[in-house]
């Protein structure tokens, strides 16, 4: 368990850090970022439709991370399972929760964006 541990937060850190890293890259789409909240923040799209959209894709965003973040912790507990087969079972069977999960939330936005715009408009 202290391997797994270990091993999560290293694979953690790997993908944690890179994002960390004040790149020059990235001031052009920090600039992007800066400009697109403050025209969320303007006022222009107070209607209803934009704003499901806005919330359904942050929430989007958030559940592959999840959904990543879990395939990543069920791959170190198949590579770390030694061959029991309780534990190989275990491991695919996060893999498979984590990417069915990650099907119904595409599904569920597809849902989602037809309804804002075919049905609200």
């Amino acid at each position: 368990m202290k391997k797994l541990l270990i091993a999560a937060l290293v694979s953690l850190g790997i993908v944690v850090a890179p994002l960390a890293m004040d790149a020059p890259v990235l001031a052009d789409a920090k600039s992007e970022v800066t400009s697109g909240v403050s025209s969320v923040n303007d006022g222009n799209s107070t209607d209803l439709p934009s704003f499901i959209t806005n919330i359904v894709n942050i929430l989007l965003f958030l559940a592959g991370a999840v959904a990543v973040i879990v395939i990543i912790i069920g791959g170190i507990r198949y590579v770390m399972s030694s061959g029991d087969a309780g534990q190989v079972q275990s491991a695919k069977n996060t893999i498979l929760y984590a990417v069915i999960g990650l099907i119904v939330v595409i599904m569920a936005y597809a849902i989602v964006n037809f309804v804002v715009t075919n049905v609200a408009k």
